[in-house]
């Protein structure tokens, strides 16, 4: 499945609409949903989402956390309770991102986790893993290619 989004505003429009979308999708039992975000720097994905926090209904601003590592929203009224925002940017290895205890918070089947740079962490990923890939068209226009992870 491919987007194109012409604007920021597209970009955010297409997370929400993404978002609910989720909210209908029957998903595997005992382990949360993993959405991995990849593409170059500017390309469009904390943009994404944010609008995919606006679908799912989180009021609180959703900003990069480059240097925090991971954020957590809560959901109100969903089949999800928690959100979880992680940027990889500045992950060295795959097991640091361990160490914030994701595979608990992998565990949980009413969490969402989206990965930034979740290439940086792709051996660690479960199979299942949604990944979206962010390609440049031109200064304004963005590709967003939605694919399973193959490994």
């Amino acid at each position: 499945m491919r987007y194109l989004a012409y604007s920021t505003g597209q970009t955010r429009k297409i997370g929400e609409v993404f978002a609910k979308n989720i909210e209908k999708t029957v998903l595997p039992e005992n382990k949360a949903l993993i959405i991995g975000l990849k593409g170059a720097l500017g390309g469009g994905k904390t943009t994404f989402l944010q609008g995919f926090a606006k679908g799912l209904k989180i009021k609180e601003r959703v900003l990069s956390p480059t240097f925090v590592i991971m954020r957590k929203f809560k959901i109100q009224n969903s089949k999800f309770k928690y959100f979880y925002h992680i940027d990889c940017y500045r992950i060295l290895k795959p097991k640091e991102i361990l160490e914030l205890g994701l595979k608990k918070i992998i565990s949980d089947p009413q969490n969402i986790i989206a990965i930034e740079w979740a290439d940086r962490v792709k051996k660690i990923l479960p199979r299942d893993t949604l990944m979206l890939e962010f390609d440049f068209i031109n200064k304004n226009t963005r590709k967003i290619t939605v694919k399973p992870t193959n490994k």
